[in-house]
């Protein structure tokens, strides 16, 4: 029996939408099959399959940091458990505002 398909019309930030299908490709996925297996594990696990989180104040200045005109470009890796890892020595800046604030 052949799946009765539907259409999900969502608006998304341009740049998130590039960067994203980008990296989609990059692992051989294309937007619709990675939004199919989005879905699919919500329906496995009943719930997002992330954790949500409160914006802290601490967050916030993190943001403002970044999206000032001071601010350059970031790409930082996560733990297993999402928290973002700062190296020193590439990022002083920002690892002197997560030590010091």
């Amino acid at each position: 029996m052949t799946a009765v398909k539907s259409n999900v019309n969502v608006k998304i930030d341009k740049t998130v939408k590039e960067r994203a299908t980008q990296l989609l490709a990059h692992m051989g996925i294309d937007q619709t099959t990675a939004i199919d297996m989005f879905f699919r594990q919500i329906i496995a696990e009943k719930r997002l399959p992330f954790q949500p989180a409160v914006v802290t104040a601490t967050d916030t200045a993190l943001v403002a940091l970044l999206e000032s005109n001071k601010a350059k470009e970031y790409t930082l890796d996560t733990d297993k458990n999402g928290a973002f890892r700062i190296d020193k020595n590439l990022h002083v800046d920002l690892y002197d505002w997560a030590v010091n604030g």
